[in-house]
């Protein structure tokens, strides 16, 4: 195996608690951990993350390193797991870890000479971004492209010129980072336009 890319996951508005945690929280984890045993010297690796991650508010340096370093066998019993009661919640822990997770096996992959970045992406127009866009949630998704610096939507081509990078000899001494590619929309989200969000995520 000399790369990997992983973008699988469910969506808050696809899934239950239990289901997103179960893919997008558990199963990164293992992905990075078993990927991580037979990756070929060199080789390199990108997770699909999300903006939502970066939404949460911050958490203890020991939820952090919880989420980081726990065995993956014991990952859906940590204790601050069984307060998240809404999927969007569930959505946003499973992406930090997600953030975590690669934080915490770059340097197990290093042993390989091998690197594990992940990308953050906002909306991209994807078939799910372009049936939220039609849903019955277009009026907000519309509000926070306008409210974003980007004003816009990006593109999976975007997306992947950037996993290109991380992936090719231009990106060796990069490994462990996340990268946010959202048009600015975090950005916006803390400290801009989209501020009014803070109160509903």
């Amino acid at each position: 195996m000399t790369n990997l890319v992983n973008a699988a996951g469910v969506s808050p508005s696809q899934a239950s608690v239990e289901e997103i945690l179960r893919v997008d929280f558990y199963g990164t984890s293992v992905l990075l951990e078993e990927f991580g045993k037979v990756i070929a010297e060199g080789g390199s690796g990108v997770i699909i993350s999300s903006q939502s991650g970066h939404r949460l508010p911050a958490l203890s340096q020991e939820q952090n390193e919880a989420l980081a370093t726990t065995p993956v066998d014991e990952l859906l019993a940590l204790p601050f797991l069984k307060e998240i009661n809404d999927t969007l919640k569930a959505y946003q822990y499973s992406k930090r870890c997600n953030v975590f997770r690669v934080m915490y096996e770059a340097t197990r992959w290093g042993r390989r000479g091998a690197t594990i970045n992940s990308i953050s992406p906002g909306i991209i127009i994807t078939p799910l971004a372009n049936d939220e866009l039609h849903g019955p949630r277009k009026d907000g998704y519309l509000k926070m492209i306008e409210g974003m610096p980007a004003r816009r939507a990006g593109t999976p081509d975007e997306v992947g010129d950037l996993a290109e990078f991380l992936m090719s000899s231009r990106g060796r001494f990069i490994s462990g980072a996340d990268f946010l590619i959202d048009g600015g929309c975090t950005a916006s989200y803390w400290y801009g336009d989209l501020q009014y969000l803070q109160a509903t995520h």
